[in-house]
């Protein structure tokens, strides 16, 4: 019943927002800086020149040494803006330069590109309130990376970053819910 799944959905986000929101500050820190840790290596390993990432907001894991140390590579970043038509377009930042978009998420200032420009990257990085063990990623319920990636004639590799406690058994999905093809941990980097 997809409301069943709906209602499972928000209950488990509801959830993890919690967990994330009780986590101390030493153990958020120390969370992102191996995560960040793994996405540098991952980049390395599959020779990324360019990559779409997220700006981190709220108790997501800081990934911004991350962006700034592929920034200082001369990895070009793509950065995501919501768009009312719950379509995303992209823009090239650093980082660093951003204001509040829609629903009150970090977005990059510069140079608006159309929602074909992700199309161009090597690795998608994506926020994640949970992925399971088959590579199902739950988002945080308004679907504009599930669009996104069901929408690209060929993707590059997906990478979800959480919090270990957030890879689970299983995640309850939809039709419309995007697999992703790995997971980035403080304790793992995990392919599916």
């Amino acid at each position: 019943m997809p409301g069943d799944v709906s209602h499972q959905k928000r209950a488990l986000r509801a959830e993890l927002r919690e967990r994330r929101r009780i986590m101390s500050a030493k153990e958020r820190q120390l969370s992102s800086d191996k995560i960040c840790a793994r996405l540098q290596t991952l980049v390395e390993e599959l020779e990324v020149s360019s990559l779409s990432a997220y700006l981190p907001a709220g108790e997501e894991p800081n990934i911004r040494p991350f962006l700034n140390w592929a920034e200082a590579r001369g990895v070009r970043v793509l950065f995501p803006i919501s768009r009312d038509d719950g379509l995303l377009d992209w823009a090239v930042g650093d980082g660093q330069s951003e204001h509040i978009g829609l629903f009150g998420m970090p977005e990059p200032i510069g140079e608006v590109l159309g929602p074909i420009a992700i199309n161009d990257v090597d690795l998608i990085v994506v926020p994640a309130a949970s992925v399971d063990r088959t590579g199902m990623r739950m988002g945080w319920g308004r679907g504009y990376f599930d669009r996104t990636l069901g929408s690209m004639e060929k993707c590059p590799p997906v990478y979800a970053v959480i919090f270990d406690r957030e890879l689970v058994d299983a995640v309850p999905s939809e039709v419309h819910d995007k697999r992703v093809d790995g997971a980035i941990t403080p304790s793992a980097t995990v392919s599916f």
